[in-house]
């Protein structure tokens, strides 16, 4: 075992901020750290909060943590943040809308940038949410970057997701089209003091009317006004409540065995797309084939199945 996961698994905070920037980084002891401390994760509840930009996910989740931490729980946050076009990093560094939080020495949160990932989240948010799991947090929340139709991502790497929308932007039909519906165990219809709420409401309640006959789990449509911290209460007790429904109903073992196949997929496609690339196409080759789809003296679809039939020849 490395120090920094045996240094992160006795509880060290700063072992844990090492631990989350190898990993983001993929540094060379990235891999050896998470086979460390694997055996230690499974007993954290991970809530993935997900939604349009502008949709206060970012105040939600701070009022959603500081009800967690009232309940005694140690709370991890893995802050997905738009990446700056020059740096690679975080735009929002450290979440300047949770400053308060960050003197909790029982939450411990963390900034990812996005780095173009699909579905607002970062390539290692799942890992990084896996570590705080180790080191004690007992509800890690995954804060998506929030780009619209992408959204999807969050399901895989959550427990619990609460997709936050918004009146009078059309959300609801928006979540409809974006396929977030199928991926909601809670919507909040967050800036519930505007106008639009009812009709927003009662578009959700009419969807998931038609979705299912008789659904296991029915979504609660809540409301929330994130600025004053109303109806957090509620949509931390409905948190709270699907969670005791998921290991009632063995939901919970399904998810996390589905959410382990698709990691087990995702990294053997990552470690082939390394090794093909290596071995197939050194920089001068990838130069000079690009070369000839330019000159249209080939296309890319043949050239491709060119170098894997190459690859596998064998």
């Amino acid at each position: 075992m490395t120090d920094t996961a045996a240094d992160l698994l006795a509880g060290s905070r700063r072992a844990l901020a090492r631990a989350i920037t190898a990993v983001e980084n993929d540094a060379p002891e990235a891999e050896a750290i998470l086979r460390a401390v694997h055996p230690h994760t499974g007993g954290a509840h991970v809530i993935g909060v997900t939604g349009p930009p502008g949709a206060g996910k970012s105040t939600l989740t701070d009022h959603i943590a500081k009800a967690f931490r009232a309940a005694g729980e140690r709370v991890g946050i893995v802050a997905v943040d738009p990446s700056s076009p020059f740096s690679g990093g975080a735009i929002l560094g450290d979440r300047i809308r949770m400053g308060d939080l960050a003197l909790d020495p029982g939450v411990f949160i963390r900034s990812m940038a996005s780095r173009g990932s699909l579905g607002g989240l970062a390539r290692h948010a799942a890992d990084a949410a896996a570590l705080m799991d180790a080191a004690g947090m007992g509800v890690v929340l995954v804060e998506t970057v929030g780009v619209g139709q992408s959204e999807v991502d969050i399901a895989r790497a959550a427990d619990t997701t609460v997709v936050v929308l918004v009146p009078g932007q059309g959300d609801g039909v928006q979540a409809i089209k974006a396929g977030i519906l199928e991926i909601a165990d809670i919507f909040a219809i967050n800036k519930a003091d505007r106008d639009g709420v009812p009709q927003l409401e009662a578009e959700l309640n009419a969807v998931l009317d038609l979705a299912e006959r008789r659904p296991a789990w029915r979504p609660p449509v809540l409301r929330t006004v994130a600025k004053t911290g109303d109806g957090v209460a509620e949509l931390a007790e409905n948190i709270v409540r699907h969670l005791a429904h998921l290991r009632e109903s063995g939901g919970l073992e399904s998810r996390r065995l589905a959410r382990a196949e698709a990691e087990l997929l995702a990294r053997l496609e990552e470690g082939l797309r390394r090794r093909v690339v290596a071995a197939a196409l050194p920089p001068e080759r990838l130069a000079a084939l690009a070369a000839r789809v330019v000159r249209r003296e080939a296309d890319p679809y043949t050239l491709t199945a060119e170098l894997l039939a190459e690859c596998f020849a064998g």
